[in-house]
């Protein structure tokens, strides 16, 4: 079955084949660090349904092509063409890829994942959500989404809600790039291997139980940065306004102040929302969280900051973005409120019972 794909998505794009009892996925846009497109995505839901039902196929594995990550996120460049078009293809995107998050999470049979080098945005998604995350010395992990205007999704509020005291909220609202020490700290992966002995656990994946194999190759990680900031970041972060914990940030000093900073020079409402969007993330399952973030991300491709962020950085590239509002304090509570209102016939259903796995 070596390089298969789907007959409805470009064969650059993503591959497929089954090595023993091992289906692989293969992110095949190297250039483009294998951001994400809503090929890719239909066609890893298409065929993760039918290894589902294979009973030839134990496991599966996902990664990327090249050497320079598993996925850079979703393709942001073409998101930012739909939005000068209405964004009706990007809604219908995020749609099929949340569904895809889903499906990953309640997955049948061991779903690995290979986080080596950039995991970001939509790359966390299709990494995270599954059972048997490996990342390397190499990871460079993160939800950089405030950076541009808008607020991580694919799950990842629900996941960053859960890492151990605030250091989710850190990670989310500075959009900061993590390592793998990071990564399972946070509780973003489960293994450590180094990357130059990847090739040889896909390999032995073909006919060995992941958990088997993954044990004779996974390492102790080196001591993870985030952890060692705990202490500050669960004080200056515990509280629910974002001036407040800019403010504590600024108290604070030295590493604090730096990420107070950092919050401040991303758009003032793709801050304050992805605060909420965690806050309200904690006690929802997986399916309950991608459809708020739909919500949340509708209301984003309506609005100003996400467009301009995206130009700012991806477009023109002059790093100076001119967000609206442009400070914190004039996100009003019910501007963010608005963010979460229901959809009416636009809402996403989701269910695994839908997926039928």
């Amino acid at each position: 079955m070596a390089g298969k794909h789907s007959p409805d998505t470009p064969a650059a794009e993503v591959l497929f084949e089954r090595r023993g009892r091992l289906g692989v996925t293969t992110l095949n846009r190297p250039r483009a660090v294998n951001a994400l497109t809503a090929g890719m995505a239909s066609a890893m839901l298409e065929q993760l349904l039918r290894w589902s039902d294979d009973d030839a196929v134990a496991a599966v594995l996902v990664r990327g092509a090249g050497d320079r990550g598993l996925c850079a996120g979703g393709d942001i460049v073409a998101i930012y063409r739909d939005m000068l078009d209405g964004g009706d293809a990007t809604a219908d995107f995020w749609a099929e890829e949340y569904r895809l998050n889903a499906l990953i999470s309640g997955y049948p049979k061991p779903y690995v994942a290979f986080m080596d080098g950039l995991v970001l945005g939509g790359g966390v998604g299709i990494s995270a959500h599954g059972s048997v995350r490996i990342v390397t010395e190499r990871t460079r992990m993160g939800m950089p989404e405030t950076t541009i205007g808008f607020v991580p999704d694919v799950g990842g509020t629900l996941l960053l809600s859960r890492s151990p005291g605030e250091s989710g909220t850190h990670a989310a609202l500075t959009g900061a790039h993590l390592s793998g020490s990071d990564a399972l700290f946070l509780g973003l992966a489960d293994h450590f291997v180094p990357s130059a002995k990847l090739a040889e656990l896909a390999e032995a994946l073909e006919s060995e139980a992941p958990d088997a194999a993954v044990a004779r190759f996974a390492e102790e990680e080196p001591p993870s940065v985030l952890a060692a900031q705990q202490e500050w970041i669960d004080a200056c972060y515990s509280s629910d306004d974002a001036e407040e914990i800019v403010r504590r940030l600024r108290t604070a000093g030295g590493e604090a102040s730096e990420a107070a900073d950092t919050i401040e020079a991303k758009s003032p409402t793709a801050v304050k929302v992805a605060l909420a969007s965690l806050r309200r993330a904690r006690g929802l399952s997986l399916e309950e969280a991608l459809e708020q973030e739909y919500r949340v991300g509708l209301r984003f491709l309506a609005g100003p900051d996400f467009r301009e962020g995206i130009r700012a950085q991806v477009v023109d590239k002059d790093r100076n973005p001119h967000w609206q509002p442009a400070t914190l304090a004039e996100v009003s509570r019910d501007n963010v409120e608005s963010y979460f209102a229901p959809l009416g016939d636009r809402e996403l259903i989701l269910s695994r019972e839908r997926n039928n796995v």
